[in-house]
């Protein structure tokens, strides 16, 4: 089979891309909410909370069963999918420009657009590789991150109905600009991120590669072909490690979003208005009050959500891929 031309391939992965960040953005939503009001909740969000009231007030969220609960109650089904659509109009494009730029970096360090060569190049390339294609698609999407942070963290009552009024609000008091807070720890967080999530993937890759052939070592091609249960495992492993490692940037990231905005009491504390003065400035700030388990706020359903996240989209990219490239020739 000949190779796609160029624009065909990137279309091909930009669809594939926007297709498996699709599906994976809406299975995974209610823990993505879950984790966005951990992150967000300046009290503490364990059960020791309820120990230490002299120092802190009461906590809104102390536990994911309880946090589920309550969310289920005040909001309904629906709340679980707060903030969906800009996650989907932010994750869509944010997957397509990602696996297009991935493949069109991985095609120039193999000198081949085949991607069935990509898995020779080295694990060097592949984490370069990974942390450029994020950057690329964490700019590109930006505003609709920001968007979706803040309509799944607002809670009950609304204090913005839907996108459209969160984005006239945002624009009105922080001007253009306010619809990149919180960039400059996103790309901090994102290249070592992007870099782990593609990196350790395609090793993992690699070494299912290597299983399988010491499994079958009398077949031609036993050992190149994967099936889809063990991709399945390779993008469980890679988003669990890449979410463990990059975490506290997340955290931080959350806050520089959310600062400022009106949010009810009973959800706690809100994040004042240029609380932090930089990065570097939050991280302290937040170890200071909050411990260091403050860096890892709502780190359970972000490790319970990055897993599946991560298999899903990979596996549908895989398969969506395949099948476009196939039906388009």
């Amino acid at each position: 089979m000949e190779e796609p031309g160029q624009l065909k391939r990137a279309l091909i992965d930009a669809s594939a891309g926007a297709i498996s960040g699709g599906i994976s953005r809406t299975v995974t939503s209610p823990l993505d909410v879950i984790k966005i009001r951990f992150q967000v909740q300046l009290e503490p969000t364990t059960q020791w909370a309820l120990l230490r009231r002299d120092v802190y007030g009461p906590s809104k969220y102390t536990g994911m069963v309880q946090a589920s609960k309550d969310i289920l109650r005040e909001e309904g089904l629906p709340g679980f999918w707060r903030g969906n659509v800009p996650a989907l109009l932010m994750v869509m494009p944010y997957t397509a420009i990602q696996f297009t730029v991935l493949h069109k970096l991985k095609t120039l360090a193999s000198g081949s657009s085949k991607s069935e060569d990509h898995i020779n190049i080295s694990p060097y390339l592949s984490y370069v590789s990974g942390a450029l294609a994020g950057c690329a698609a964490t700019i590109g999407s930006y505003p609709f991150d920001l968007l979706r942070t803040i309509l799944a963290s607002q809670g009950e009552p609304k204090v913005y109905q839907n996108m459209r009024s969160a984005f006239v609000d945002i624009v009105e008091t922080r001007g253009f600009r306010g619809l990149y807070a919180g960039l400059t720890p996103t790309l901090f967080e994102i290249v070592p991120y992007a870099g782990l999530q593609f990196g350790t993937y395609d090793t993992f890759k690699r070494w299912m590669m290597v299983y399988n052939r010491y499994k079958s070592p009398y077949t031609n091609e036993g050992g190149d072909v994967i099936s889809s249960f063990q991709l399945f495992l390779c993008g469980l492993a890679a988003g669990t490690c890449a979410k463990a490692v990059c975490h506290p940037l997340d955290v931080v990231k959350k806050r520089f979003q959310v600062e400022g905005l009106p949010r009810d009491r009973r959800y706690g504390a809100r994040v004042e208005h240029r609380a932090y003065k930089n990065m570097y400035d939050a991280l302290t700030r937040i170890m200071q009050a909050e411990g260091w388990a403050g860096l890892y706020k709502g780190i359970v359903p972000s490790i319970v959500k990055a897993a599946p996240a991560g298999a899903v989209t990979f596996v549908a990219y895989e398969f969506t891929s395949d099948w476009l490239e196939s039906v388009s020739t």
